[in-house]
């Protein structure tokens, strides 16, 4: 099958954002009056619990605090970290701008799957890439889209049906474990780029896991006529 669209996890893949996002919620618990402090080791294991919310419920349910709505919570900290993204505090990870701007000479169609928050995406393309978010990306599917939130595919399956194409039309791209199981649950090929946190995963199910997606490291995969055609059409 001809490969027609390249689909990109957010956080961790398109940017290494989640220091950022650790720095929100932390500054997010200092203004809500809660002894609260997430250090690495803490967001590392709140990271593999897909969504903003979910964690904060998470980590209030295991200190044993059962009455927290985390909504206001999540509404400041995005908001928090909106501002910091508008300041560019971020760069695109290496060879992530370069793949889309040569993706789309080439006329490969272009998507986003993640589950964290609309404004989040927005503000980290029109910051890094510049332009109106769907200049670039013809799907932006995020958690506001889905009912269930990754490792279940319905973040794909939705940017595959918006994209109106089947799942071997597509490559997606991703960090980590979960990104890879939604990927794969989607019956998407995937290649991984691990992000700092997500070192050391278990990523089986994807066809690459490579260092970034810098030219020199797409041309090394040969275990996919798909990836092999993208690498052909995007040459160095």
């Amino acid at each position: 099958m001809t490969l027609r669209a390249l689909i990109f996890d957010v956080d961790g893949t398109l940017a290494e954002t989640e220091e950022l996002h650790r720095d929100a919620f932390n500054e997010t618990f200092r203004e809500f009056k809660l002894d609260w402090y997430w250090d690495q080791p803490r967001y590392r294991a709140l990271l593999k619990i897909t969504g903003g919310k979910e964690r904060i419920l998470a980590h209030a349910h295991e200190i044993g605090v059962t009455d927290l709505d985390p909504l206001p919570l999540h509404k400041r900290k995005t908001a928090l970290y909106n501002e910091k993204l508008a300041q560019g505090a971020i760069a695109l990870r290496p060879g992530v701008e370069a793949l889309i701007r040569k993706a789309k000479v080439q006329g490969l169609r272009l998507a986003i799957a993640t589950t964290t928050s609309r404004a989040n995406v927005d503000t980290l393309i029109h910051v890094t890439l510049g332009g109106a978010p769907h200049d670039w990306f013809e799907a932006i599917c995020t958690g506001e889209d889905v009912v269930i939130k990754k490792p279940d595919p319905e973040v794909y399956q939705v940017a595959l049906t918006r994209l109106a194409l089947t799942a071997s039309e597509a490559i997606a791209f991703e960090d980590t474990r979960n990104g890879v199981l939604a990927a794969r649950g989607a019956g998407l090929d995937v290649v991984v780029t691990p992000s700092i946190y997500s070192e050391g995963e278990d990523f089986s199910g994807a066809v690459a896991i490579i260092e970034t997606l810098e030219a020199h490291h797409l041309s090394k995969i040969d275990r996919l006529s798909k990836i092999e055609s993208l690498t052909a059409r995007l040459g160095d």
